[in-house]
């Protein structure tokens, strides 16, 4: 399938510098399907909505920047996006839900409960509820699966080919990779938060100052993750399968990742 690599939220942390919210628009045989959508247009009306959480990203919140208008600027209607496939719910995740109302949005049924009953004051202070309060139609996956690359599960979503969510928790407990079958670009495998700089999976970084937002982005990383037990070994594994060359690691906040992507795809 066409796979079109979008920004769909810039931020600039303290300390960090760019970071972008990497979203796929994928022509698939089924429509148009997104995964993860970034922040959308109500989240830019209403800065609020997002939390506390907006002035420690620092995000931009630019219209121009959701998926809405970036699928219109391609020539679909927001109604061609039939389905939503998120890695997990985090605010700069799923604000764009609300934006594709008629989509199937798909996800773990252990996230999805998570989002929806916070166990731990921490996961009840990193969802924002509202984003999809609009009562979304929620397709959700636990037990079973099939292996996928490697993976000892994974779960074909439903009603799109060429398309799996493969579990990977840690940075919240029911988080995800989704792998998208690029056709002849291969593999493509949107790895959401569970690695947020590319150095941690190999990918070297180009000069000091950027070694050292490395350095900030990793400590992040450390502070918002659910289980910072799992951090490591997802790193090493998500580094296997780029070594590999079996899939091509997409990290969602990485600028230089996202960059790239864009320029390879013109």
């Amino acid at each position: 399938m066409q796979v079109h690599h979008l920004n769909c939220g810039t931020m600039t942390p303290l300390l960090v510098g760019r970071l972008v919210c990497h979203v796929l628009l994928c022509e698939s045989d089924d429509g148009l399907v997104l995964v993860d959508t970034g922040f959308g247009l109500a989240d830019c009306a209403d800065h609020a909505r997002v939390g506390p959480a907006r002035l420690l990203l620092n995000a931009r919140f630019a219209e121009s920047e959701t998926a809405a208008r970036q699928v219109e600027a391609l020539g679909y209607a927001r109604s061609d996006v039939r389905h939503i496939v998120v890695t997990h719910f985090d605010l700069d995740h799923v604000g764009g839900l609300s934006d594709f109302p008629d989509a199937t949005v798909h996800t773990t049924a252990v996230e999805f409960d998570a989002a929806n009953r916070p166990p731990t004051r921490a996961e009840r202070r990193r969802y924002r509820k509202v984003q999809w309060s609009h009562g979304p139609k929620v397709r959700t996956y636990s037990g079973g699966g099939e292996p996928w690359q490697g993976f000892a599960v994974a779960y074909p979503v439903e009603g799109v080919g060429g398309m799996s969510i493969v579990p990977m928790n840690g940075h919240t407990r029911g988080h995800a990779l989704v792998a998208v079958d690029a056709g002849a670009r291969g593999w493509l495998l949107h790895a959401g938060d569970a690695v947020f700089d590319r150095g941690s999976i190999a990918i070297g970084a180009d000069s000091a100052d950027d070694r050292a937002n490395r350095r900030t982005i990793r400590l992040f990383e450390q502070a918002v993750g659910q289980d910072r037990s799992t951090i490591a070994s997802n790193h090493a594994r998500l580094a296997e399968v780029r070594a590999s060359g079996s899939a091509t690691v997409i990290p969602a906040h990485d600028p230089v990742i996202f960059d790239r992507a864009v320029a390879d795809q013109s």
